[in-house]
């Protein structure tokens, strides 16, 4: 298994509409968790502990809210909200 990150329930429900610079900035940091995860959880299937949870993450354009699930080596997001005041 390799680490990964994904849009849930999938990428048209999730970024449907987004500006396509923010959706570059999204998945960027999706990238970094990614390779930050890796580095955090070196047996991710191993894993025992809770999952930590729902988190918010800020990128240029707005944020996105995104879980790391170490067992199943899987960065998701959920929902990303893009600053109403910019312009698509």
């Amino acid at each position: 298994m390799s680490w990964a990150w994904e849009y849930v329930p999938d990428e048209e429900t999730v970024a449907s509409g987004a500006p396509p610079a923010f959706l570059t900035a999204v998945e960027k940091m999706a990238d970094e968790l990614v390779r930050a995860s890796e580095a955090l959880h070196l047996h991710g299937p191993a894993y025992q502990d809770a999952d930590e949870g729902a988190k918010h993450a800020f990128v240029d354009g707005g944020f996105f809210v995104y879980m790391v699930t170490p067992r199943a080596e899987l960065v998701t997001i959920w929902q990303i909200t893009p600053d109403p005041g910019l312009d698509a």
